[in-house]
């Protein structure tokens, strides 16, 4: 009987260890998954019972303390732990220590922190003292955005940090001002130093003091850089690293916790907090995939529009490099539409962008599985097996902004093609009949174009025809009277004069050869594409120049000045209309684009060569399709 009884005994304990186990694992495990970085970073699962309660999408770091994460923090000693360690015990043993008496007192010290913050970012720069008195077009400072605010969406902040201590607390500032109107627990701010060198590394400890103490989510991440060498490291490659880096919490949010963010906002340089509301009210009303402000940078005392590396007018074209105070005709967009619009101070549609801040849908992009990436047949000048040879068509190793833009386009396309197959092959039974449907309709849709490509052509010629023509009768005309050479010469004269940059995709921005740059050749001639890029659906890119960028050391006062002052019989009190910032006609993307690339390493200073590339969705799509991962 003794020893049934320690049999029973046992086997009790082991049943009990062993539901014990299956409760911890089922109510409170966290990810299963190890992530690359430590576990008490991580952002946990729902347990069980989250999961059968429905789950909390909320940002609340009280409830969600892995919601605020710092690592890669830099702890080796330093010359100055002592004094700033010795400042801190003292300002706390004489300032503080004597005055705390219970905890009704805590209301009061923590009012005094913020205080002291107000104090700290509205003394520094000009974002949290100036912003409010810019010049803007259109009574943009009496509006409102309470539309804005009351609809609780998600706002994703990232930033990404190099050597940039001169702007980073007017950073700090714009977030804190768009965690009070938008809500602290609305916003998740994501930063990331990349291999600073300068004071970075203290603002950053700042910047999460300041997070915490405001209830703000976030994850500070601070990364080494990606080669010991500078003049080895291949720009457009940490670009896209950086980034992607930035976007992992995005990513770890929704699949973890099923959170999802209305918009993304890149912070870059400075921005006014109103100018960012007003980029996600635009990006809002008109659902797209993404909404860059301008950004511009001082050069021998004027403003120059300062990104042209990753922006491209709708035509494929880069921006001119025109001044704040340009006249209307030498705006920065090169296309009809665009120059128009920009005159105006209105939003207008562009194939690519990143000038200054911006803001991204993530529901067209990153929860598409679109992430940055970047060329990968750049070369390191320093080896010494020589320069590969490329061919002219070879894929363009430019920014990881512009591989980006141009897979917005391929993706709005490719999104387009799936509904109206899924729309089509309703019907059809589960055994892969959406797939047929969908290649038969491409393949009626190429016959289509094919026969209005033909339409087209025919017309092109005769209108060609008429033109040289006409052209013909001037110049025999002309030629009686002055020379035939002689017109000729007058006239190319007259277009220099009129506009030196009126070849489209010159290497007007490109580095001279005198300086290590190559002649640009002149654009190929292209094949008629089988699908033309405007028969598929466009990709909502727009570029808003009322919402300006500026960098350390520009009079961001002047600059707005230049662009907003009341021309004459303007009235830039009068509210500018919600109808004005909705296009209501988006074009294709352009068949062609100038790309400016850094075929070689060298750092963010590696000279940039240009070339006129083709850009076909069709092929794009056919690529994708063809790929194993699709």
């Amino acid at each position: 009987m003794p020893t049934i009884r320690r049999r029973g005994g046992l086997l009790r304990i082991a049943a009990l260890l062993a539901i014990g186990l299956v409760i911890r694992l089922v109510f409170f495990s966290s990810s299963s998954t190890p992530s690359r970085s430590s576990q008490s970073y991580q952002i946990k699962e729902h347990s069980f019972i989250e999961r059968a309660t429905r789950s909390d999408k909320s940002l609340n770091v009280q409830r969600y303390p892995f919601l605020q994460a710092r690592f890669g923090r830099d702890e080796r000693p330093d010359i100055f732990d002592d004094l700033i360690y010795g400042g801190m015990l003292d300002y706390w043993t004489r300032l503080q220590l004597p005055f705390i008496t219970n905890k009704d007192t805590s209301s009061t010290d923590a009012q005094h922190v913020f205080s002291a913050i107000d104090e700290l970012l509205s003394l520094n720069g000009w974002v949290a003292a100036l912003c409010p008195t810019l010049i803007r077009p259109f009574g943009q400072s009496k509006m409102g955005y309470d539309d804005l605010i009351g609809e609780e969406n998600l706002y994703y902040i990232a930033i990404i940090i190099h050597s940039a201590d001169h702007f980073l607390v007017d950073q700090l500032a714009v977030i804190v001002q768009m965690a009070r109107r938008l809500g602290s627990s609305n916003i998740f701010v994501s930063m990331v130093d990349y291999d600073s060198a300068d004071a970075t590394q203290t603002l950053v400890d700042l910047c999460e003091a300041v997070l915490m103490l405001l209830n703000v989510p976030f994850r500070i991440r601070r990364v080494p850089g990606m080669t010991v060498d500078p003049a080895a490291a291949y720009y457009p490659l940490e670009e896209a690293y950086m980034r992607n880096l930035a976007l992992e919490p995005l990513h770890e949010l929704k699949t973890k916790r099923s959170v999802t963010f209305s918009r993304v906002v890149w912070l870059k340089g400075f921005t006014c907090p109103n100018d960012i509301l007003e980029t996600l009210k635009i990006s809002f009303e008109n659902q797209a995939a993404m909404v860059c402000g301008m950004d511009w940078a001082e050069h021998n005392g004027y403003f120059v529009f300062s990104d042209r590396w990753r922006t491209r007018d709708i035509e494929g074209d880069q921006f001119r490099q025109s001044r704040s105070t340009s006249k209307p005709d030498a705006v920065p967009p090169r296309d009809k539409q665009g120059a128009l619009r920009y005159a105006q101070h209105l939003p207008f549609q562009v194939f690519c962008c990143e000038s200054g801040t911006h803001v991204v849908d993530p529901t067209q992009s990153y929860y598409k599985d679109i992430k940055y990436r970047s060329g990968t047949e750049f070369y390191n000048l320093s080896r010494a097996d020589g320069v590969p040879v490329r061919n002219s068509d070879a894929s363009c190793l430019d920014s990881s902004q512009a591989w980006f833009c141009r897979d917005l386009w391929v993706q709005a396309a490719r999104d387009a093609i799936e509904e109206e197959g899924d729309r089509v092959g309703s019907g059809a039974n589960a055994g892969g009949g959406g797939a047929k449907v969908r290649k038969r309709n491409d393949e009626e849709v190429k016959e289509d174009m094919v026969e209005d490509e033909n339409q087209n052509l025919e017309l092109e010629k005769q209108e060609l025809e008429e033109k040289q023509h006409h052209r013909e009768e001037i110049k025999v005309a002309v030629a009686g009277i002055e020379g035939l050479e002689e017109v000729n010469d007058g006239g190319a004269a007259d277009r220099k004069k009129s506009d030196p940059d009126a070849n489209a995709g010159s290497d007007y921005d490109a580095i001279p050869p005198e300086e290590g740059g190559e002649d640009v050749p002149p654009p190929p001639e292209f094949d008629k594409l089988l699908i033309p890029n405007s028969a598929f659906r466009p990709a909502r890119i727009l570029v808003n120049p009322r919402c300006p960028t500026t960098y350390a050391g520009v009079t961001h006062t002047q600059l707005a000045r230049d662009l907003f002052e009341a021309r004459e019989g303007e009235d830039k009190d009068k509210p500018l209309t919600s109808g004005k910032y909705v296009l209501d006609d988006w074009e294709g993307a352009p068949e062609s684009f100038v790309c400016q690339e850094q075929r070689h390493t060298g750092g963010r200073k590696a000279p940039k060569t240009q070339r006129r590339l083709k850009f076909s969705i069709d092929e794009e799509l056919n690529k994708l399709d063809e790929s194993p991962s699709s």
